[in-house]
């Protein structure tokens, strides 16, 4: 009995204790300047391992010249890179990344539009929408919503 009366009277007094405050930690005052931040640095032999895997499977798959190859390689180096920085630069801010690595896709599709022939550019296409589910630019781009004009 005298047990239990000590348990209930020194349950509430254990509850009651309080953990010791922390204090917070001071914020650091926000830079605004590019200069201010450090520049991200890139594994440049892992860019180039990248754009040689890209080029190789492209010669592969295109039957690309030997000139073809080396325009076609400096294509993928520019957009390997620009993509590897994207990522690190825009870390958290996604909608900003995914805008530039757009742009950066966007362009390299324009300087292999330029560099390959057009058989092998519609080849490109074909494989590209193929393996990541991208229609091409030429091609249809989506069903109408029904109920609107041509959606019947």
């Amino acid at each position: 009995m005298l047990a239990a009366l000590l348990t209930l009277t020194t349950a509430p007094a254990l509850l009651a204790q309080t953990t010791p405050a922390r204090s917070k930690p001071q914020a650091k005052p926000v830079t605004t300047t590019a200069a201010a931040r450090p520049a991200p640095v890139l594994n440049e032999q892992q860019v180039e391992a990248r754009a040689n895997a890209l080029t190789d499977n492209m010669q592969k798959a295109l039957g690309l010249t030997p000139q073809q190859v080396e325009k076609v390689r400096q294509i993928n180096l520019i957009s390997v890179r620009g993509v590897e920085s994207a990522r690190q630069k825009y870390a958290r801010n996604v909608r900003k990344m995914a805008g530039v690595v757009d742009d950066i896709g966007q362009a390299r599709l324009a300087m292999l539009k330029e560099t390959l022939s057009p058989a092998q550019f519609d080849k490109y296409q074909r494989k590209r929408e193929e393996k990541m589910g991208v229609p091409s630019s030429q091609g249809v781009q989506g069903n109408p919503v029904p109920g609107l004009p041509g959606g019947e």
